[in-house]
């Protein structure tokens, strides 16, 4: 069964809570969202609240997408540039699936809706994201379309002796 996806969903309680759970479950399931296992909702509220202030500025966009029975089951989060010089592009934050559905193909599905929304951004011509290396993520994006196009070696500690690469990704809305 598809998702459906929704752009600027009214932030009700259950859209918030639902949005707290997704990401607690998909950081417990080592998912590369700003946390290491083990995390508990009330580690991630305060980045959500960011995230929900920063929609409320008109900063930040978010796209939901919800199973048949209407849990929150993928979000992204859009990010627009305040430098005059780079408003073609946006960024894509908190890309998650959560891990009952990965594997079924919500993935690629959620980022064909962020790139369709995208197209409709007045003047975006761009989506960059930025993921911890390691774990397969660039190959996942590269066959969504995005290309890396940056990489900082060791960038991100996940643990003492475990750092990452950050890569950012580009892809380039037609």
């Amino acid at each position: 069964m598809p998702l459906t996806f929704t752009l600027d969903p009214a932030v009700t309680p259950a859209l918030r809570d639902g949005i707290l759970d997704l990401w607690t479950d998909v950081s417990n399931a080592g998912g590369s969202v700003g946390f290491v296992a083990p995390v508990t909702p009330e580690e991630i509220r305060p980045e959500l609240v960011k995230h929900l202030v920063a929609m409320a500025e008109g900063r930040t966009r978010l796209l939901v997408g919800h199973d048949e029975a209407g849990n929150v089951a993928a979000t992204a989060f859009f990010s627009f540039n305040a430098h005059r010089l780079m408003k073609h592009w946006v960024w894509l934050y908190t890309v998650m699936v959560h891990p009952k559905h990965q594997g079924q193909g919500y993935g690629r599905d959620l980022l064909a809706a962020a790139a369709d929304a995208a197209r409709g951004f007045d003047g975006t011509a761009a989506i960059r994201l930025t993921c911890r290396g390691g774990q397969g993520l660039e190959r996942f994006y590269g066959s969504c379309g995005y290309r890396e196009v940056g990489r900082v070696p060791g960038a991100i500690r996940v643990a003492p002796g475990d750092d990452r690469d950050d890569i950012t990704m580009l892809l380039t809305l037609g």
